[in-house]
């Protein structure tokens, strides 16, 4: 099956715990429909660029799934149709990539900088 990784942002004023259930919600709707989420990562709240819908900042999630595009359709539409959902973003793949995502890594792990040029 292909391999998706997914973002989305939710409402600010969410409980963390609501934030994270809607991952597990999220989650049995891929199972539903033939898929499986292979690693689910909370990154928290943060800020974003610009004001969506008069919020300045989200509670972001990050998903990485093997499933057939019927069931990822699927899922997009129902967080298109949630409220709390603000933006999704999916994104196909051909391999998910080993350990926890950039977000999750502290930044001694994350490898050095390239020198900016003056």
């Amino acid at each position: 099956m292909p391999l998706y990784e997914h973002v989305f942002i939710s409402r600010q004023d969410l409980s963390n715990a609501q934030a994270e259930s809607l991952v597990e919600h999220f989650g049995t709707v891929l199972a539903d429909n033939g898929g499986k989420v292979v690693e689910s990562e909370y990154w928290g709240v943060k800020t974003m660029a610009y004001k969506i819908n008069k919020n300045r900042k989200g509670h972001y999630a990050f998903l990485k799934t093997d499933s057939p595009a019927p069931a990822v359709q699927e899922m997009e539409r129902l967080m298109r149709l949630h409220d709390d959902v603000m933006r999704v973003l999916t994104i196909k793949v051909d391999e998910h990539a080993e350990g926890p995502s950039i977000q999750m890594q502290k930044r001694e792990e994350r490898g050095e900088r390239r020198e900016r040029r003056n």
